[in-house]
């Protein structure tokens, strides 16, 4: 005959934790149990996927933002709409009549390009002339006399002086197809170097959070993450960027806020088409575990010698197993030891 166990019955609320103990009589070994008072309450233990998860505040928009910069003097002579849709090859801005050409890349222009540079910002430049069409040099990261004749090609369909030079201001490289998002100039305007002309996004939807620095475990690149729109329906959604950023003082006696802002990124765009811009709520799923046994919370109770246990009955009679914790969320908690199996029932302790 074994010593009775004393358990102590754990309480969950809000994520904290709190026991009593609790006698449940005389045990002997799990197949000969002496009689006991049988659990009221009671539930099974099911099989699932069993996910943490953390709901932030977020904002259905155009992602991140970026802001064109003129690179020399002159006035305004061309801009673009507002909201309006720019693909390689497209006139930006015009300053003096001569434009600024949108061509893709991740780098961004910061240089004159001349017969001789050598770089891979002369390679992302060859490679959206060989996207344009243009030919006859080598897509490498030397600007030859080939890539000079190539660019005066450019240069003449655009109506430009055929100069061969790429000048710095005369191209904006951007990561994909934008989106006209602000107009910071006027037309007629005067300019100087440095100045803004506007800001620009990418064109397809996405969601921008900005989580708190103690949440950033969340923010795990590629991450899914779930977004509720405003009709309450749910779309898959994963995490394309993730940044830090600095949120200015309200007041001199504020300090600033060190915010981690993460763009969700929507691949199904149709699912969004209805909002041009909308509060949304973005599900994180900070831990997640596959196929696991799991039963309430409030099913746990603590033994005297050490760990937790469950009280398994059959109706008839029950006891006691101990059992190893692992994930707890969403008022479930993942256990595993000998004797538990999915739809096993198990006492509920007032």
């Amino acid at each position: 005959m074994r010593k009775a166990l004393t358990a102590v019955v754990v309480l969950a609320a809000g994520g904290a934790a709190s026991a009593f103990l609790v006698n449940r009589g005389d045990t002997s070994q799990a197949t000969n149990q002496t009689a006991q008072p049988l659990p009221v309450n009671t539930a099974k233990v099911t099989q699932q996927t069993l996910k943490d998860t953390e709901t932030q505040d977020g904002e259905l928009g155009f992602g991140t933002t970026s802001t064109a910069v003129n690179r020399v003097a002159g006035t305004i002579t061309s801009l673009p709409d507002s909201g309006q849709e720019l693909q390689r090859g497209s006139t930006v801005y015009s300053v003096d009549n001569k434009p600024t050409t949108l061509l893709y890349g991740a780098l961004p222009a910061y240089r004159r390009l001349v017969n001789g540079s050598e770089g891979p910002d002369v390679l992302q430049l060859e490679q959206n002339l060989r996207a344009m069409g243009y030919t006859g040099f080598t897509v490498d990261d030397e600007y030859t006399a080939a890539t000079a004749t190539a660019v005066s090609e450019w240069q003449d369909d655009l109506g430009l002086d055929e100069t061969g030079v790429v000048e710095l201001g005369s191209v904006l490289f951007a990561p994909g197809h934008i989106r006209v998002d602000s107009l910071q100039a006027q037309e007629g305007a005067p300019l100087g170097p440095n100045q803004n002309v506007l800001t620009y996004t990418g064109t397809k939807k996405a969601v921008t959070v900005q989580l708190d620095a103690a949440d950033q475990r969340l923010a795990k690149p590629n991450a899914k993450i779930d977004i509720t729109l405003p009709d309450g329906k749910s779309v898959p959604g994963r995490i394309e960027k993730v940044s830090t950023v600095i949120i200015p003082a309200e007041s001199p006696d504020k300090d600033p806020e060190t915010k981690v802002e993460v763009i969700v990124a929507i691949d199904n765009q149709k699912a969004v088409d209805a909002w041009a811009l909308a509060s949304v709520d973005a599900t994180f799923t900070d831990s997640e575990r596959k196929n696991v046994l799991t039963v309430p919370v409030a099913a746990l109770v603590a033994l005297r010698e050490g760990g937790f246990g469950v009280e398994v009955t059959d109706g008839t009679s029950s006891h006691y197993l101990p059992v190893k914790t692992g994930l707890f969320a969403s008022g479930q908690v993942e256990v595993s030891g000998a004797g538990i199996k999915a739809g096993t029932a198990v006492g509920i302790p007032k």
